[in-house]
């Protein structure tokens, strides 16, 4: 048992000695993805895929309660349309794949394979947003994207990725404003809900928010590696997309208006977050609210009579219970059986055997930090969904101690550098005085970007950690992703 469980972790670069190896190792070996023949683009095979359903349907869940409905735009965007709105034409043109010939005939015009689905979304609501009854619109589509990246890594950037996007439209500036913050909102309960995982909101400088936003929101996590993730963003457009495409409506006074935009999203990146996050030298670990298999049955002894038919019932009671379970039945080894499922991250294992049944219980061991505990069958369900419950909380607590631990209140830039030397990389808070020209000294100085200024703010200093001036925000530096 021990070599076979040896081997599925020698399999594994340890994340100590090569983090990025680490990371290409688990994608590969827990069979998450597989390379193709296209550069900078991914096969999502059928267990990550199952990670990404979960994912989707807890969200739409969210989204529909809160008055969303799903659309589906078009997947290619004519260039006049693109054209329209000139920031944000400008903010994608570096990774925007163009068609320019439909069989063997060139295009009259290109089209673009939509980066993002602004224009057409504009381009829809200008044909039907005529008075204020017809506002809002809260719309929301799970579609795939392209943007030519020129360096790629699965699920964090790729060609082609899956993502949600959501768009609307309100009559006021404030109804906007609150949308962007409600979807900000839902984004970080849903990180924290079902992946276990921490996150900071905050809002983006003026140089780092969206292409075409007034305002970029986002939340922000810290990776095992002290680098930061982008887990999601929110943008507040104000009216500037309306009038470039000329949307109009007639309010209550029967005076023409302006109305005001939003768009919100998150990506595959999340299955990469959730890795980096919560993975170790043995392979994943998932969150039970995304994980495609929640308990995996591992009959111990299998070929002694009653075990294979005790853990069939066992199967059926927990699936009866809504579950995700799997029983393994195969003629591999049970030590075969501990280390594969340890590495797809299965959040517990449940071993049944002539001993166990004999006793009437089985032994339940939790992923994260392998923790037997015996489960009467009487109690079997409720067992099971409490250390469910025991796992999410344990995943969330050691992320979070994770974060606190490598995040540091700076008040000079010597000292960021300091910091960073002596204890690796981590979230920098220092005070920032609002000028973009200190924002990038300190990223060339120290190599730390802005993530976002927090909405929780912090008072570290009076002055700006790069020119001395007075301070305006608190950021949240750090090297990212």
């Amino acid at each position: 048992m021990a070599k076979n469980n040896q081997k599925m972790v020698d399999a594994i670069t340890a994340m100590e000695e090569d983090f990025a190896q680490w990371y290409t190792d688990i994608v590969k070996k827990a069979e998450l993805i597989a390379y193709t023949s296209v550069k900078g683009c991914m096969v999502i095979r059928p267990y990550g895929y199952a990670i990404w359903e979960q994912i989707q349907q807890i969200l739409d869940g969210m989204f529909k309660a809160t008055g969303h409905e799903n659309v589906c735009m078009p997947m290619f965007i004519p260039e006049s349309l693109l054209q329209k709105e000139k920031d944000h034409v400008e903010g994608f043109a570096p990774e925007v794949a163009w068609v320019t010939h439909g069989g063997s005939e060139k295009l009259e015009e290109r089209l673009c394979v939509r980066p993002t689905s602004e224009t057409l979304f504009c381009d829809h609501y200008a044909e039907i947003v005529h008075s204020y009854r017809d506002l809002p619109k809260l719309y929301n589509q799970w579609v795939s994207v392209v943007r030519w990246e020129k360096t790629t890594r699965p699920f964090l950037r790729s060609r082609e990725f899956l993502w949600q996007e959501g768009h609307t439209i309100h009559a006021t500036a404030e109804e906007a404003m609150a949308e962007t913050e409600k979807m900000l909102n839902v984004y970080a309960d849903f990180c924290k809900d079902a992946l276990a995982m921490p996150v900071v909101k905050g809002k983006k400088t003026e140089s780092d928010k969206f292409a075409g936003a007034v305002a970029t929101y986002a939340i922000e996590a810290l990776m095992h590696d002290g680098k930061a993730l982008q887990a999601g963003t929110s943008h507040y457009f104000g009216d500037g997309f309306a009038k470039a495409f000329n949307i109009q409506f007639t309010d209550k006074n029967n005076t023409l208006q302006y109305p005001h935009q939003t768009s919100w999203g998150v990506t595959t990146r999340l299955i990469g977050a959730i890795i980096m996050t919560h993975g170790d030298n043995n392979g994943l670990v998932l969150p039970p609210a995304v994980a495609p298999i929640q308990v995996i049955i591992v009959p111990v002894a299998m070929h002694k009579e009653g075990v294979l038919e005790k853990a069939r019932e066992l199967e059926a009671q927990l699936k009866a219970a809504g579950l995700r379970v799997k029983l393994d039945d195969t003629d591999n080894s049970p030590g075969w059986k501990f280390a594969e499922y340890e590495m797809k991250g299965v959040p517990i294992r449940l071993e049944i055997g002539p001993k166990d049944i004999a006793q009437e219980q089985c032994v339940l061991v939790t992923r994260h930090n392998r923790e037997k505990t015996f489960c009467p069958l009487s109690a079997l369900v409720e067992t099971v969904r409490e250390r469910l419950q025991v796992v999410h909380d344990g995943m969330y607590e050691k992320a979070l101690a994770n974060r606190e631990q490598h995040t540091y209140a700076c008040k000079t830039m010597d000292e960021i550098v300091k910091v960073l030397e002596e204890n690796g990389d981590g979230f920098i808070e220092a005070m920032w005085c609002g000028e973009e020209a200190c924002e990038d000294k300190v990223k060339e100085i120290t190599g730390v970007g802005s993530r976002c200024i927090p909405l929780e703010q912090k008072h570290h200093a009076d002055t700006c950690v790069c020119c001395g001036k007075p301070a305006k925000h608190m950021v949240l530096w750090a090297k990212a992703y």
